[in-house]
């Protein structure tokens, strides 16, 4: 039983993720950028480029990576940080933060599609045994 549970969760999980993807490309973006920006975007003020890799769980080069893509699309901005010449911090730009809405989107409806054989009520059953998952998940595993 427990097999065929992980087996059908880690199916399931993969399915949303593909319809991510297949959502994402259209906005330029991966779904490694995607949670980057959703990292940034969600936190209060600037980020260092090492916390970010940090909440990413990433190495800090990886971060580097994918915040040179936002960058580049102007999704982000770095800049020196005043306390630390050696560290860079990040923010959104406008344009991030109006892409961000449509990743929310994006996120919903693939979800939605993968979900749809589900009544509300069994999505509702769902969402709340994954919350209890979640809940239970040490602080660095929930991303």
């Amino acid at each position: 039983m427990e097999n065929d549970l992980a087996d059908l969760f880690l199916r399931t999980a993969k399915r949303i993720r593909r319809q991510q993807i297949e959502r994402l490309a259209p906005l330029g973006l991966t779904p490694a950028q995607s949670r980057a920006l959703r990292v940034i975007i969600g936190t209060e003020g600037p980020l260092r480029m090492t916390d970010l890799a940090r909440r990413l769980d990433i190495v800090p080069r990886s971060a580097t990576t994918l915040v040179d893509a936002l960058e580049a699309d102007g999704l982000v901005t770095r800049e020196p940080d005043p306390a630390n010449r050696r560290s860079l911090l990040v923010r959104p730009t406008a344009e991030g933060l109006a892409v961000r809405a449509r990743i929310a989107g994006t996120r919903r409806e693939a979800a939605r599609e993968v979900l749809s054989p589900l009544s509300d009520e069994q999505r509702e059953t769902l969402r709340e045994l994954l919350a209890v998952i979640d809940a239970a998940a040490e602080p660095r595993a929930r991303r």
